[in-house]
């Protein structure tokens, strides 16, 4: 075991953010590598034990970590975002947390052995799915907007009615079961709730008002919201138990709502933040159990359990409260198969148990190791299937990263084209319809916008897109359009083409903090590429083998050749730029901007000659009548 506090927060720290990069690196769910990373530290290896270590610390910090983790994702909850889904979203989170609160209550009685009590207090615990797994499944998978969306409304508005259901549940039992049982309890539990509503909404209200009136400072925004999330949190859950994620979840609608100019910012601040906090709380959750409850997941009775949420009790509850709603049946299959519970079924759980065992049902004992096998083998089954069924089902976008262009001229329109016969997707945007002629009439893929609307968000989906081009003849505009979507697509893959040949040296230093890579070279202009096209300039594709690797391929291309990428067997794309060295390997397809070959050359350097021919004719003749 560590020796410290200290030193057991570092290893925390270091298995949560390791585990993101592991999974980034070899492509695996985070939540299950997460997972795997805290058993191995925790219960199976005995290095950190978080809960006896942290002791009364441990409940707050889980509780404020997931408040705040939920109200980020509450943040993304635009209602513009639903248009055309309203029905379906609201469905799901009523009729169908109903329908999924009643069967899995059922479930728990009929075959994990479960009091009524008991059964029901956890059946309206396991409704959540919440944005702590959802989201990171959605950004592995990339799918098409529709499930997505419906995903995403879904969990993080499911999360607290969750804990809400689970409850009401109990207060409700209990207040029938028990005759010493007061009245007040139960009231006070529904006017916590609506208290809770109204709190959010209040707060949400308030700081939007701050926020546009210039009450508070753009350095001491995100630090205000974030103060303010754990107020709004930690007064209504003292009032009234669980109502806490309410609150949260209300306020942050509030704000994603009311149009503030900075909370973009805060979004990008508040998804750093619920980031960081995701994998350190997931390791601590998970590292925090004990020997015994990992042999108990293995128990018929759980197992069994856990097959009916997976297989009957979630798909039955979607397909019945979808029912004459606009989705597809492949929708209704995907959408049904997808719900791995999280971080808030765990904590819960935790809570309940102790509270339900105090009041002596003794069947409660296997509550968390109940919650953590439906936590542990939804979170695999759903991390690693989401993908390929996605695809089966035709609701993935394509595989291969694409390419978002930003500007259109002859450079860009030529780049496109070189990228669609590639079979890379690829999008042209600009805002003159006019400048978008070319693209239109040659099928290429178009959208026609401002790039930086707000409104791009809900009519441009961006997901295929893994890297950005801005290539407008404006550089403020470029390096504007750079740093906006660098949260996006990473700083790695947002790209500039440079507007001047040598770009002066507080233009170097300003692009290097706030603007994308220069594309290509510096030597290459934008101006300069289009001459190159103009100048009969073509798209050529060299295949670098051992027999004819890069090296080769550099000594006999000619000098005025522009290297503009590689694409390599994996399909990704690796444009050049003066950062670092290029990497090349064999089997990577080089794309380049080369000059004609002889024979257009000489035909090009005829029509010019003539052209050039018939203009000093025409000049000559018009001096003439000038004098005459």
């Amino acid at each position: 075991m560590v020796d410290s506090i200290l030193s057991e927060i570092m290893l925390i720290g270091l298995l949560g953010i390791g585990s993101q990069w592991l999974s980034w690196r070899y492509r695996m769910p985070a939540i299950v590598v997460m997972a795997v990373a805290g058993l191995l530290a925790g219960p199976i290896g005995q290095v950190i034990q978080p809960e006896q270590d942290f002791g009364e610390l441990y409940e707050p910090i889980i509780s404020i970590a997931v408040a705040i983790i939920l109200f980020e994702g509450s943040l993304n909850l635009d209602l513009k975002e639903i248009r055309g889904l309203g029905r379906p979203v609201l469905r799901i989170v009523t009729i169908g947390a109903f329908l999924s609160w009643l069967l899995g209550s059922l479930a728990a009685h009929y075959v994990a052995g479960l009091s009524w009590v008991v059964s029901f207090v956890i059946g309206g615990l396991f409704i959540v799915t919440g944005p702590t797994v959802i989201l990171p499944l959605l950004r592995q998978s990339k799918l098409k907007p529709r499930p997505a969306k419906i995903l995403k409304w879904e969990g993080i508005i499911a999360d607290p009615i969750g804990a809400l259901l689970a409850v009401f549940a109990f207060e409700f039992i209990v207040f029938f079961t028990n005759d010493a049982f007061d009245n007040s309890a139960l009231l006070s539990f529904f006017l916590g709730a609506v208290f809770a509503i109204v709190l959010g909404l209040l707060l949400g209200k308030g700081i939007g008002w701050m926020f546009e009136n210039g009450n508070v400072p753009e350095f001491l925004k995100s630090p205000v919201v974030f103060t303010v999330v754990i107020i709004c949190f930690t007064v209504a859950d003292e009032l009234a138990r669980e109502t806490g994620l309410l609150s949260v979840t209300a306020m942050g609608m509030t704000l994603a709502n009311s149009k503030i100019a900075s909370i973009e910012d805060m979004r990008h601040f508040k998804e750093n933040i619920s980031l960081l906090l995701l994998s350190a709380i997931f390791v601590m959750l998970t590292a925090s159990l004990d020997r015994s409850t990992l042999f108990q997941i293995f128990r018929p009775e759980i197992i069994g359990f856990v097959i009916l949420m997976l297989f009957i009790v979630r798909p039955l509850s979607i397909f019945l409260s979808t029912i004459n709603t606009e989705l597809t049946k492949a929708e209704k299959l995907l959408v049904g198969w997808i719900a791995p519970r999280g971080i808030v079924a765990l904590t819960v759980s935790s809570y309940f148990a102790s509270v339900l065992l105090e009041e002596g049902f003794e069947d409660a004992a296997i509550v968390i190791s109940l919650t953590f096998a439906l936590v542990f083998f939804t979170v695999v089954a759903h991390g690693f299937s989401i993908g390929p069924l996605a695809k089966r089902l035709n609701l993935a976008v394509e595989s291969r990263p694409g390419v978002l262009i930003a500007g259109s001229n002859r450079f860009t329109f030529a780049l496109a084209a070189c990228l669609k016969d590639l079979n890379v997707p690829v999008m042209i945007t600009d805002s003159s319809w006019n400048r978008l002629r070319k693209p239109r009439r040659a099928g290429l893929p178009f959208h026609h916008g401002e790039l930086l609307s707000e409104q791009t968000e809900y009519l441009l989906d961006i997901t295929p897109y893994s890297y950005l081009i801005a290539a407008t003849e404006f550089d403020a505009y470029n390096a504007l359009v750079c740093t906006t979507f660098v949260p996006e697509f990473g700083r790695n893959n947002v790209f500039r083409i440079s507007i001047e040949e040598e770009e002066v040296d507080h233009v170097k230093d300003l692009a290097n903090t706030i603007g994308g890579r220069v594309l290509f070279s510096k030597n290459n202009s934008l101006e300069d590429v289009i001459d190159k096209i103009d100048n009969g300039y073509v798209f050529r594709k060299t295949n670098i083998t051992e027999k004819y690797d890069y090296e080769q391929y550099t000594q006999k291309r000619e000098a005025d050749t522009v290297q503009l990428f590689a694409l390599k067997p994996s399909d990704e794309i690796t444009f050049f730029t003066d950062e670092g060295e290029r990497s090349v390997e064999n089997g990577d397809v080089i794309v380049s901007l080369s000059p004609p070959g002889k024979e257009i050359g000489q035909i090009r350097e005829k029509l010019v000659k003539q052209r050039n021919n018939d203009t000093d004719s025409e000049d000559a003749s018009k001096n003439r009548n000038e004098q005459e």
